[in-house]
């Protein structure tokens, strides 16, 4: 769990697998978020061609402030190949990172320490500085490869929180139930949303 602060300072990166609908939900509670103070943004050159194939927005250009719907407040954006961003370094102060929906081909580089580009090493500084790092991995069948990879990031320290969608809360759209998924991943990072659903046996 992270501390309890004022406001959290957290990083979301998004990855070329598909579920944009996903990424796009969480930025928006995130930035609409009065615990969280600010929001560090990367998002993957593969990322951007599923953001074009899955919600018809291209270009990195305003991408955000597409996302939003609005002028983003708290959101900076950074691109993956700035190696020298903030949240390159143990130093800069981060409550903890968020990579949804994480391809198999980042959680390889988290998993085996390659930090070769910004959202890689964002991610390896989070494991060294033991910060929570939530990988939302997306991808179905898993091989072996898959399998091992999410074994030694979770051995490191990172929580694997696969994209598996609610279906028991009844959902009417697929943006509801990224929403409540995005809802159950905040919850886990100890920031519960108003509205979540919560279970109640009979």
């Amino acid at each position: 769990m992270m501390m309890m602060k004022d406001t959290r300072n957290l990083t979301l990166a998004v990855t070329g697998a598909s579920g944009s609908v996903y990424a796009v939900e969480m930025l928006r509670a995130l930035e609409a978020d009065e615990r969280v103070g600010k929001v560090n943004f990367i998002v993957s050159e593969n990322a951007l061609r599923v953001f074009a194939e899955e919600m018809q927005l291209s270009g990195r250009t305003g991408l955000v402030e597409k996302l939003l719907g609005a002028a983003a407040v708290k959101t900076q954006q950074h691109p993956e190949s700035d190696i020298g961003a903030n949240v390159a370094s143990g130093s800069y102060p981060s409550d903890g990172m968020i990579v949804l929906p994480c391809s198999m081909g980042t959680l390889a580089g988290i998993a085996n320490g390659l930090a070769a580009n910004l959202i890689q090493r964002a991610a390896d500084v989070c494991l060294k500085e033991r910060r929570p790092l939530v990988l939302c991995v997306r991808e179905t069948p898993l091989n072996r490869i898959h399998l091992r990879n999410m074994q030694l990031a979770s051995d490191a320290g990172a929580t694997i929180f696969p994209v598996i969608p609610t279906l028991y809360n009844l959902p009417q759209s697929t943006t509801e139930m990224a929403r409540e998924f995005v809802n159950r991943v905040l919850a886990h990072v100890g920031l519960p949303q108003p509205g979540a659903y919560q279970w109640h046996a009979d």
